[in-house]
C-alpha cells in the first residue's frame, strides 16, 4: 500500500507542477501581449495618429 500512496503522491504532485507551468505560459503570453499593445500605442503616438478608444467613450465635461 505504502507503494501506491508513493505513486499517488507523485501523479499528484506531477500534475500540480504541470498545472502551474501552465499558468507560467499563460501569465507570460499575456505579458507579452500587454507590452506588444503599449509599444504600438506609443508608436501610434510619435506618428501623431490617435488611440483606438476599447471600451466606453469619455465623459465630456462643460468648459465654461
Amino acid at each position: 500500500m505504502s507503494q501506491d500512496t508513493e505513486k499517488g503522491q507523485q501523479s499528484r504532485k506531477a500534475e500540480i507542477e504541470r498545472q502551474a507551468k501552465l499558468r507560467r505560459d499563460r501569465a507570460a503570453e499575456k505579458l507579452r501581449e500587454n507590452l506588444s499593445r503599449r509599444k504600438q500605442q506609443t508608436r501610434a503616438r510619435r506618428s501623431g495618429q490617435a488611440d483606438e478608444a476599447n471600451g466606453l467613450p469619455a465623459a465630456k465635461t462643460d468648459e465654461s
